[in-house]
């Protein structure tokens, strides 16, 4: 890992910034939590990670709503976005990272092609100032199986290092 990845960054601005992550995976199945632990004191901002494979895992780990999974599908942007609100919310962390997709080979469609990812991101305000937000961001990757992991995994760590930027620069 060099001096420059990501995961080291995200880890620094963590830190420094007093806050704490946890990580909920799909279609990534614990390569971000993996990322994360790869630095060496990741334990001062690294809460947990849960692979969330299945729906009746998304449901009953991080109380992803029957009704956007009937609706939408486990790949989607609502299911991303409660499935970050609750690995920030469970774990009580400052920040909550999410991935459902399509990794591949097979499983895509027309509509959801393999390589489709939604990413969820949540951070938790101070209580009491509605200042909570989540925000979801949606990729098509291309690549074999293993690629297309690794590709989720290292946006998904830069969406919540660049959600963590816009915080800091909207306090200056």
């Amino acid at each position: 890992m060099t001096d420059n990845a990501i995961e080291r960054r995200l880890g620094d601005a963590l830190r420094e910034s007093d806050a704490t992550i946890a990580v909920t995976e799909s279609c990534t199945g614990g390569l971000v939590g993996s990322l994360l632990t790869d630095v060496p004191g990741s334990s001062d901002y690294f809460d947990r990670s849960l692979v969330t494979y299945s729906s009746r895992a998304k449901r009953a780990l991080l109380a992803v709503s029957r009704e956007s999974l009937d609706a939408h599908g486990a790949v989607s942007e609502p299911v991303a976005r409660e499935m970050a609100r609750g690995a920030r919310d469970t774990a009580d962390a400052t920040w909550g990272l999410a991935t459902t997709g399509i990794a591949g080979p097979d499983g895509g469609t027309d509509e959801k092609p393999v390589g489709t990812v939604y990413i969820g991101v949540a951070h938790a305000g101070e209580w009491g100032t509605g200042e909570s937000t989540s925000r979801v961001e949606h990729y098509v990757f291309d690549g074999t199986r293993t690629e297309v992991k690794e590709k989720i995994a290292r946006r998904a760590l830069t969406a919540v290092f660049e959600a963590l930027d816009d915080r800091e620069q909207e306090a200056t």
